[in-house]
């Protein structure tokens, strides 16, 4: 049995437990089915029509399925990924995917750093609650 469960999280047994990096080799589908052996929830968003912040925080609030009360802002971000989860009960980990992030004079440099930087926090607010939080991106 065990040897089950270390070749279905095979892909994710060198990838540190709260980390934001480079989607690099991974593919997607073999993270949905590492989340989903590990019984972690899996999200995903793929952002390539976006050009702005604006659409950024559209087409992750829609494809993360985030209440309609969201504040399309970073800081809403950050607070819907991680203090009411935390207060719905337990959770298992997470593994994110954002894909195809915009790099264009609308979405810049600095918006892309901001933007994982949500993430990276997030990724520390679950390490302190000893919950695995990893989140992988590519950029378009």
């Amino acid at each position: 049995m065990t040897n089950v469960k270390t070749e279905l999280d095979a892909p994710l047994r060198t990838v540190r437990t709260n980390i934001v990096q480079s989607i690099r080799a991974f593919r997607v589908q073999d993270l949905q089915e590492a989340a989903q052996s590990m019984g972690h929830h899996f999200l995903y968003a793929n952002l390539s029509s976006a050009q702005s912040k604006q659409d950024v925080l559209d087409l992750i609030a829609q494809q993360f399925t985030f209440p309609t009360h969201f504040g399309k802002n970073f800081d809403a971000l950050y607070d819907c990924m991680t203090d009411p989860l935390h207060k719905s009960g337990p959770q298992p980990g997470f593994i994110v995917v954002l894909e195809q992030i915009p790099a264009n004079a609308k979405f810049d440099k600095e918006a892309r750093e901001q933007l994982l930087d949500i993430f990276r926090d997030a990724a520390d607010y679950w390490g302190d609650r000893k919950i695995p939080f990893r989140c992988f991106y590519s950029f378009l």
